[in-house]
């Protein structure tokens, strides 16, 4: 093959080469990933408890002396609010589960030492444990979507008892994850 026939070649060659790889699809982007910022304490004082509050007060029968009051949603607006907040609950429980989610930040103690644990031993149960912290939190969402499947009924009775599901699913996890085991200790 003479010289100027195998130069062609070569160029011919380079530039297959290179059209190919100019015109190879893009790679991937990276796997996005959870990027947890919030931590437990945080969920749970900026969407756990304000929605739970919320739910529990949205129906109320209270009796006096004076008589019975009952308090409810009455407007369409009223229910909205209160699904919004059973809305938040659940997909509160799935944001619980993200993994590397901490307890507390950096540093973090008890508020009260005589009725919770530590950030760091509730975390520590937490690694030990994940399969119940799961279904905990799957209790928490169970219970939010009773209480949704009630408000989408608007109906106020199933929406009332809902709320002892809800406490039952707090509670359960608070007995188990950040109550110190025995009794409670006196106060100095």
């Amino acid at each position: 093959m003479n010289a100027g026939r195998r130069r062609m070649l070569t160029l011919s060659a380079s530039a297959v080469l290179f059209f190919a790889i100019g015109c190879s699809p893009p790679a991937p982007p990276p796997e996005a990933g959870y990027r947890p910022t919030a931590t437990v304490r945080d969920i749970m004082d900026a969407v756990v408890d304000p929605s739970a509050d919320y739910l529990w007060d949205s129906v109320e029968v209270i009796v006096t002396a004076q008589g019975r009051e009952e308090r409810a949603p009455k407007t369409d607006e009223e229910w909205n609010e209160v699904r919004r907040r059973a809305i938040a609950l659940a997909e509160a429980s799935n944001l619980l589960l993200v993994p590397g989610r901490r307890i507390a930040g950096p540093g973090a103690k008890a508020e009260d030492p005589a009725i919770e644990l530590g950030p760091d031993q509730i975390e520590a149960m937490l690694s030990q444990d994940r399969t119940s912290w799961t279904l905990l939190a799957h209790g928490l969402h169970d219970a939010a979507m009773e209480a949704l499947k009630a408000i989408e009924a608007k109906d106020k009775d199933a929406l009332l008892y809902s709320g002892e599901s809800l406490d039952k699913a707090c509670e359960t996890c608070h007995l188990k994850y950040w109550y110190p085991p025995g009794p409670p200790k006196k106060q100095p």
